[in-house]
Parts: C-alpha cells; sequence; structure tokens
C-alpha cells in the first residue's frame, strides 16, 4: 500500500512585477498535515490561497524571501483579509532585515480600518491582525514537528535576500527566491526532491534595452545558467517560477533548458500542485 503524501506544494503565483493577469505575484504554498506555509507574498496570494481551497484561518505562518515589491504586496492582504474572515491567531512571518520596520508601517497605514473594525460595529476579534515579525540570517530560522526552515543567502543585487530549504516528513523543498546564478543555491538543492526556481530566457534577453540586459544578468537566473546548476544538483523535478519570457513560448523556455539538462523540469503555473 503505498504511503500517504504528508506534503502537498502549490504555487499560488508564479508572476514577475509584469502585470500579467494570469499570473500573480511570488508566492509557494506547502501544505504539511493540513497546516500551511506560505513562501513571499505576491499581489494576488490571498485570492490564489482561495482558489486553492485553503483554509484562511491556517494563513498564519510565512516567510520572506526578500523585500522587493512584487513579492511582498500582498503582505497587507495577508494580515487582513484572512483576520477579517475569522483567524484569531497572531501571523507569524520571517524575512530579511526591514522585515519590522515593513510590517510597522504596514500596520500603522491601516489603524483607522483596524480601530474601526475592532472598535465598531463591525465583531472583528482583537488579535488576528497582529504579526510577529521575526527578522532573520541565514541558518535554522523556524522548526515545528512537520517542517525545518533553512534560510541560505542568495545574490539579488543590494537587497539582503534568501533561498529557502524546506525539510518536511517526506520531502525536501528549496525554493530559490530571485536570485543570480548561486552555488550554495546548487549545494542546498543538491539531492532535493523539488527545486522551485526563478528563471529568464537567454533568447528573450536579447530583445530587451542594453541596461536591462545589464540588470538582469547581474541578479537573476537564465535558462542556461539554471540547466547548469540543474545538472550539478540533480534535483528530483525542477519546477520554473518567476518565468520572464520576453516574447518567447513556455515551451521555448523550457527547450532552452532541456537541451542540455535532461532532468525533470515544468514551467510552473498558478494552482499548479505537486
Amino acid at each position: 500500500m503505498t504511503a500517504r503524501k504528508r506534503t502537498k506544494i502549490i504555487l499560488l503565483g508564479t508572476g514577475t512585477p509584469n502585470a500579467d493577469p494570469e499570473r500573480s505575484g511570488p508566492s509557494v504554498a506547502l501544505v504539511v498535515d493540513e497546516e500551511v506555509y506560505l513562501f513571499d507574498f505576491g499581489p494576488g496570494t490571498v485570492r490564489r490561497a482561495a482558489a486553492a481551497g485553503l483554509n484562511m484561518h491556517q494563513l498564519n505562518k510565512g516567510f520572506l524571501t526578500h523585500l522587493h515589491s512584487d513579492h511582498t504586496a500582498g503582505y497587507p492582504d495577508l494580515i487582513l483579509t484572512p483576520w477579517v474572515l475569522g483567524r484569531h491567531s497572531h501571523l507569524e512571518v520571517y524575512g530579511p532585515p526591514g522585515t519590522k520596520p515593513m510590517t510597522d508601517h504596514i500596520l500603522a497605514a491601516y489603524e483607522v480600518d483596524i480601530v474601526e473594525r475592532v472598535q465598531g460595529l463591525e465583531p472583528a476579534n482583537p488579535t488576528g491582525h497582529n504579526v510577529d515579525a521575526h527578522e532573520v540570517q541565514p541558518g535554522i530560522i523556524y522548526t515545528d514537528s512537520r517542517v525545518e526552515v533553512d534560510a541560505f543567502r542568495v545574490s539579488h543585487g543590494s537587497l539582503e535576500a534568501f533561498g529557502f530549504k524546506v525539510t518536511t516528513p517526506d520531502r525536501t523543498i528549496v525554493i530559490s527566491g530571485d536570485t543570480a546564478p548561486s552555488s550554495i543555491v546548487a549545494e542546498k538543492a543538491r539531492g532535493s526532491d523539488i527545486l522551485i526556481h526563478e528563471v529568464y530566457s537567454s533568447q528573450g534577453l536579447k530583445t530587451r534595452p542594453l541596461i536591462w540586459q545589464t540588470y538582469h544578468t547581474a541578479v537573476h537566473t537564465s535558462s542556461r545558467e539554471l540547466a547548469d546548476l540543474a545538472r550539478k544538483s540533480a534535483p528530483g523535478l525542477l519546477v520554473l517560477y518567476h518565468q520572464l519570457f520576453w516574447g518567447v513560448t513556455e515551451d521555448d523556455l523550457l527547450r532552452e533548458i532541456t537541451c542540455s539538462y535532461k532532468g525533470r523540469v515544468v514551467s510552473g503555473r498558478d494552482l499548479d500542485v505537486f
């Protein structure tokens, strides 16, 4: 009899700063024994979580790879909407330096709303909007009976940015966040079950203005670079997200990788489940 899988991965958002209506901002949900762990909160995260059938009350644990707006624009929604829908527990958030002031400013910006909901006619509970924000350094940043989360630094320009290796009872998952090619990602992903990695099209990059080519080659990972990284780490499955296509098709992007990488690879889409 096949053992029940305890870990499910849901891509809540696979997008970029581009306003693609088919791709919400970057967000990955790990569901382990019905407990939910969110990684990044791009725009649309909460509604994608609802579309995936996740319980709003369980959206109470989150991890930020870095503080770029496309990874955090859904943060106010994550604080407020599950609370309005009945979440009583505090939201626990772990992220790089700057996470706490960002959190404090969001709560200050919505003070009028929060006061009205708690003290006005609406019967909102007085606890579910609270956030315990933890600014972390590389290493094991979170453990409970289901998961262990290992944060490691990646290279994303002048922003402090993390990737995460998550170990559950039955799977090991590595999430790159936004990063230039990184040997530590290859090291952490070696032998993992799933590597979820950002990527841009090497062919599509040629259509971009030179200033943007310079930027993207410095802080993101091309299809060819990712193929090389995947050969070194040999994950059970490579999942692409935060894909920058720039005019190429999804099949074209996959071919750019599979011409030199022969492992299993898929181009992720919102609400894909692994």
